[in-house]
């Protein structure tokens, strides 16, 4: 009977040794951290590789310098008209004019900032369309003209801001498609799809305030890039 206890004893499992327990709970905090910096090297490695910024001669970055100015500009044109106009109508055109594309420069201000990017760039405008221009882009009003609204008289100035707009704002539809065929970015093409869905509607909606006061509409001119810029060689 002492002799079955004894071996029933000695088949018994040995418990673990209370040291090397103590040991394999010491590494785990070494191996937690060791797992966490290569997650963080391994983050860093994809944002290097897989989701590098555009650079400074980007299609990206060039469409967001350009389309700054050209977005500026309608800004002026409409403050000027709210300020002036005499029409609810066109008050408030201006006012969604002006706050939308306010708001979009912020945009894309934002954008060259965190891209660590300047704001102006040394290559013409339009240089990332491959229709580089030292004058002024498509569609945008002389210095003359806008100094014509300023001075046009509130029985006037309804007209000459829709006749300036109308082109200023079919000028940016080919800027917009451009940087589409070019980006693979998504904050781009959704600024630049939000872009074309809101021009064209205003320039419908403009060339019905147009026809509404009695004046003549353009035609709308080509929208391709071959086309919208083969008479501008020189000029953009």
């Amino acid at each position: 009977m002492k002799e079955n206890l004894q071996h029933t004893a000695d088949e018994r499992p040995q418990e673990e040794n209370p040291s090397k327990r103590r040991g394999w709970l010491r590494r785990v905090p070494v191996l937690a951290a060791v797992l966490f910096v290569g997650a963080v090297v391994g983050a860093a490695l994809t944002l290097l590789f897989f989701d590098k910024p555009p650079g400074d001669d980007s299609a990206e970055a060039g469409f967001a310098r350009d389309m700054m100015v050209h977005h500026a500009q309608a800004v002026e044109m409409a403050e000027i008209l709210r300020d002036r106009t005499e029409s609810e109508e066109m008050r408030t055109l201006a006012a969604d004019i002006s706050l939308t594309q306010q708001a979009q420069i912020g945009q894309m201000q934002g954008w060259l900032a965190v891209w660590g990017l300047p704001a102006t760039g040394v290559e013409p405008a339009m240089s990332w369309m491959g229709h580089p221009t030292s004058e002024r882009m498509p569609g945008m009003a002389s210095p003359e003209e806008i100094e014509e609204l300023r001075q046009a008289p509130p029985d006037e100035v309804d007209v000459r801001f829709l006749q300036l707009m109308i082109p200023h704002h079919q000028a940016a539809l080919p800027m917009a498609e451009a940087v589409l065929e070019r980006t693979d970015r998504e904050e781009v093409e959704r600024l630049a799809g939000a872009i074309t869905a809101s021009q064209e509607a205003e320039i419908e909606a403009m060339q019905d305030l147009l026809r509404n006061r009695g004046a003549t509409v353009e035609e709308e001119p080509p929208t391709s890039d071959e086309d919208s810029h083969g008479d501008h060689e020189h000029d953009g």
